[in-house]
């Protein structure tokens, strides 16, 4: 018994014939499954087919062909169906295989009979043609005309021009995801997500172009396969098989009509599929829900439709009861959507109500951590101030107004300002503003919608009746005043501001005040991330291996500090390079890229006349100051007595104030190795006036010495 089963084993392990499992298991890896799928209709393109697997071949076809068409009819949006470019093809050769095969089978057996290639083609060919071959040959041609020169030819041109459009819009779509991106509406995931399904969406698109082009081919094929199968059977069963003339004629015809019948209607499903797949790029949903939301959403349509076909049931000679019963169908319908409209409107109307309750509700329940976030930048404002926000002229002038300088600040000073937000407080006085940055109070005012405020260039007071007040941005005295008087006080070559200027004004200084701090580490990855590809290697260099991003963002915000525009971040970053691997101090690097932006600060402090006015620092406060230093290396500490500080002070005040009266906006010039510690006293009580050291000159820079302390 042994010896016997292992006399069956050798064979099967020497001819190397898998098992029955085996067989099983490789077909249920879809894979392999597949692979033997494609094998399996190139083999039928070759070998002859016996009519019982034919028959089976082609209800599996059809089963195919319908399968698609149904997916195509229920899916949401076309990517669902990303595959459907591949599933057609592999629907065309299945076909066109089983045409050949039916072909074969035709021509070689058709003279035994009409079951000669099996009964799904005699059962197609006998319901078609009830025993007349003509009408069989007419509903065949009609049915090629309609899948091709219809359904094929417009699905085609859709699928051409989507996929241009798709391709044409996609640097676009791209731009618009980077905005997003930039202005922190979505964040890198969600971009990454969008950036994906828009390569699908025009990888998809593409496709379907071409893939077309196989149904129109299947199209063509099925035409002329039909034409051949009739004219060469007819020879076959005349020539060959001695058939009568008659009787080869409806055989042939009666199993080529079935054979073209049982092509053509899956190519007809697979085509109506691939026309509803490509004109549903637009719509969100199934087929069904779309087509009944959409046409079922205006009652006023179906309510024309139902009067239409009254009146086409009451023309002579037309039957009534088919138009009537169509005119109250669609009469019911338009009413039914009217009143569901009207409840939707009114249940919408009453949820609106106890939104600010509910509000009030939801915000006792809120997190914790949601009163941790702050704004960046916050203006507060009184009731009596809305008209700004939300005019009745339909303008928003301060948001405009706002959005503008957000704008001039990222072209001016390489500053990208945080989003403002705008709230109203019940609190304050009703035509008060208060400015927070990092919600801390940073300034306040009070104006007034309808007036304008006017002030004398001169600084004067404005001999205008109104209310006298003090400009809350530089503190010079300016008066309220009704709009009536705006022509006079123009007359009188009075500065006229309205409202919404005022604040934008006010918040523009108190930012450029602010800038430093407004700078977070955030911003300056942003900022980094942003350089133009040839500007990343400088980048990578020197982060982390020189100095940090927090080394580069202190560095930036010291130039915004005495602001110095950062937008030549290429310049800095290039200056921070070339000293970073031997300073440390943040300070003293600072310096070095200053004496980069050389030309860039001159041109910043140039007057009219092309020079640039300066008050020099004399040789003995320069000594003065560095024999005030103490400290070893970088670290370094101005340590004057407070008696020459008060000295110091005073001289630079009066220069300043004599340059002024001159009509001259001088900057203070030193040497490179005070100006830092010149800098952090000025600031304190002359924040606007500039230092510049003698290495931040440039050497085509025209120079004029007003002054000196």
């Amino acid at each position: 018994m042994t010896d016997t089963t292992a006399g069956v084993e050798t064979p099967r392990r020497v001819l190397g014939l898998p098992s029955v499992s085996a067989v099983i298991e490789a077909l249920k890896r879809g894979d392999l499954a597949l692979a033997f799928g494609v094998i399996a209709i190139l083999v039928v393109l070759i070998l002859p087919m016996p009519p019982v697997i034919l028959d089976i071949a082609l209800a599996i076809s059809i089963t195919f062909s319908v399968l698609i068409l149904m997916t195509a009819l229920f899916i949401h949006a076309p990517l669902e169906f990303s595959s459907f470019p591949t599933v057609l093809l592999i629907a065309t050769m299945l076909r066109l295989a089983l045409n050949l095969a039916s072909t074969r089978l035709i021509l070689a057996r058709g003279h035994e009979g009409t079951d000669a290639a099996g009964h799904v083609i005699e059962a197609f060919g006998n319901f078609v043609m009830r025993g007349n071959f003509v009408i069989g040959i007419i509903v065949f041609a009609i049915l090629v005309i309609v899948n091709f020169v219809v359904i094929t030819k417009g699905s085609g041109r859709i699928a051409e021009v989507a996929a241009r459009f798709t391709l044409d819009a996609m640097p676009g779509k791209q731009m618009a995801i980077d905005a997003d991106l930039s202005a922190g509406l979505i964040d890198e995931n969600e971009a990454r997500i969008r950036r994906k399904k828009l390569e699908d969406e025009s990888t998809f698109f593409g496709a379907m172009d071409g893939a077309s082009k196989f149904v129109r081919g299947d199209a063509i094929a099925g035409l002329l396969i039909t034409f051949i199968n009739v004219i060469a059977g007819m020879i076959v069963g005349v020539a060959q098989n001695g058939l009568g003339l008659a009787e080869a004629a409806t055989t042939y015809t009666l199993l080529t009509v079935g054979d073209g019948l049982v092509s053509q209607i899956p190519a007809l499903i697979v085509s109506t599929a691939a026309g509803l797949l490509v004109s549903k790029a637009g719509v969100t949903g199934s087929a069904d829900k779309a087509l009944m939301d959409q046409l079922s959403g205006y009652p006023k349509a179906l309510g024309m439709s139902s009067f239409v076909m009254v009146v086409m049931a009451l023309l002579p000679g037309m039957p009534m009861l088919p138009f009537l019963a169509l005119a109250a169908s669609t009469g019911f319908l338009a009413w039914h959507m009217t009143r569901k409209k009207r409840r939707e409107a009114d249940a919408a109307s009453a949820a609106a109500r106890p939104d600010a309750d509910a509000s009030k509700a939801g915000a006792s329940d809120e997190p914790i951590a949601s009163a941790l976030a702050i704004d960046d930048v916050k203006i507060e404002i009184g009731y009596a101030l809305l008209p700004l926000i939300n005019g009745a002229d339909g303008e928003d002038r301060l948001t405009g107004q706002i959005k503008a300088l957000r704008r001039q600040l990222a072209a001016d000073m390489g500053f990208v300002m945080p989003p403002v937000r705008l709230l109203d407080n019940m609190h304050l006085e009703p035509n008060a503003y208060v400015v927070k940055i990092k919600e801390v109070e940073a300034g306040r005012g009070t104006v007034y919608p309808g007036q304008f405020m006017v002030m004398d260039p001169e600084g004067g007071q404005v001999q205008l009746p109104g209310i006298h007040t003090t400009e809350p941005t530089f503190g010079l005295p300016a008066t309220w005043i009704d709009q009536a008087l705006r022509g006079e006080a123009e007359l009188k070559g009075y500065t006229v501001v309205d409202p919404a200027t005022v604040v934008s004004t006010h918040l523009t200084e108190l930012v450029r005040s602010n800038m430093a701090e407004l700078l977070s580490y955030g911003e300056v990855s942003k900022l980094l991330k942003e350089l133009p590809k040839e500007q990343q290697k400088l980048v990578d260099d020197i982060v982390p291996s020189q100095i940090t991003i927090t080394g580069i963002q202190r560095v930036l915000q010291t130039l915004l500090e005495e602001r110095v525009s950062i937008r030549d971040l290429p310049t800095i970053l290039e200056g921070i390079a070339e000293v970073a691997g031997t300073l440390r101090s943040t300070r003293l690097i600072t310096e070095h890229v200053r004496s980069r932006l050389a030309r860039q600060l001159c041109a910043q402090h140039q007057a009219p006349g092309g020079y640039i006015p300066i008050i020099a620092l004399s040789p003995e406060w320069e000594r003065a100051f560095l024999e005030s230093l103490h400290g070893d290396g970088e670290d370094k500490q101005l340590a004057m007595a407070p008696s020459r500080l008060q000295s110091f002070i005073s001289t630079v005040r009066d220069r300043f104030e004599e340059a002024a009266r001159k009509g001259e906006i001088p900057v203070l010039l030193t040497s490179p190795g005070s100006r830092p510690y010149v800098r952090s006293i000025i600031e304190r009580f002359r924040a606007q006036t500039t230092v510049m050291s003698q290495n931040e000159v440039h050497p085509r820079a025209k120079l004029k010495t007003i002054g000196a302390v």
